[in-house]
């Protein structure tokens, strides 16, 4: 064995390779005991590998299995693993996995919603998001403003951004009202914000902004906001090849679609719609200031204020009963 220890790493899922290159210059990875140094080879499998002084699993290539997850972002949520603020981040609902980890393929804003990809093998993720494999991205776009040919002439012809020259591969009207108008548009690289600077870089605002498609893997109609099912063996593999990857060989999920299986398949939707439902409560449901004394109190005052109101109903003459009653008071 010998061959580089970023791309060794991202294999065994722990980053993307960029990702990993970053953590090596930084001097946050060690081999058998010393910092790692960009370029470093590593040539035995059995070595001790330390990112930020936890050990990490260096797992030979045939040993890890390429999972990939598809999951329909709301808007929101953020393309970080931590959030210093504590907002909602997009792993927050992921399946947990022992010895790897998820890796998002590419980001989202938190204003976009849609399809985003994750997988558990980091030189698939480095390949699918670098721009010279030109992986096409759809989205559903709704602007706001006047659109007219010439514009839409600009956007595939290509438009001078700040980070240099962009364009829409293709640009299909979908219907609109006044000055709302919905477009699906296609992009063959994933720079930051780049479907809204081009639409902005025309006078337009991009009032949503949906992802429908990457490569040739769409959005499922029924996976909920918040949802995400794996991928199929076919799926990965396409994924792969389209890359310059050798085809995956094992998969999680089971390869026979019977009559039970599929009915398992709609049980597991189920699932996790529900899911999807219980941590969306769980997160909007607001906390009682104060905790349980602040709910003993609350009880008490609700307790003592209901003696009240019946010792004065027992003391006092009825005057009216119902509602007609309350109306006079």
């Amino acid at each position: 064995m010998s061959e580089k220890l970023q791309k060794v790493l991202a294999r065994a899922g722990h980053g993307s390779r960029r990702e990993l290159e970053a953590l090596i210059r930084a001097g946050r990875v060690s081999v058998n005991g010393k910092v790692a140094v960009l370029g470093e080879r590593l040539e035995d499998e059995n070595a001790t590998v330390r990112i930020d002084g936890h050990n990490v699993s260096v797992k030979a290539q045939e040993e890890v299995i390429c999972r990939v997850l598809a999951y329909y972002k709301p808007e929101g949520e953020l393309c970080t693993c931590h959030d210093p603020e504590g907002r909602r981040t997009v792993f927050d609902r992921l399946p947990k996995i022992r010895g790897s980890r998820w890796i998002s393929v590419g980001r989202l804003d938190a204003n976009t919603s849609g399809l985003l990809l994750f997988t558990t093998d980091g030189e698939l993720a480095n390949r699918l998001m670098h721009p010279s494999r030109q992986v096409e991205r759809e989205y559903l776009v709704r602007v706001f403003g006047d659109v007219t040919e010439h514009k839409i002439r600009n956007l595939v012809n290509g438009v001078e951004l700040d980070d240099g020259l962009a364009r829409f591969e293709d640009v299909v009207y979908a219907g609109g009202e006044g000055m709302n108008h919905t477009f699906y548009v296609v992009i063959n690289e994933g720079r930051n914000r780049e479907v809204r600077r081009l639409w902005e870089s025309q006078e337009t605002t991009v009032s949503r902004l949906k992802r429908v498609r990457y490569g040739d893997i769409f959005l499922d109609k029924k996976l909920p906001r918040g949802g995400w099912m794996e991928m199929s063996l076919k799926d990965v593999n396409y994924l792969r090849e389209l890359v310059d990857l050798a085809p995956e060989k094992t998969t999680m999920l089971d390869q026979n679609k019977d009559n039970t299986s599929r009915k398992r398949e709609r049980s597991r939707s189920q699932k996790i719609r529900r899911a999807v439902r219980r941590h969306e409560e769980r997160i909007n449901t607001p906390k009682p200031r104060g905790g349980k004394s602040a709910n003993r109190n609350r009880n008490a005052s609700v307790e003592n204020n209901s003696t009240s109101r019946r010792g004065s109903n027992q003391g006092g003459k009825k005057t009216g009963g119902g509602r007609s009653g309350a109306r006079t008071r």
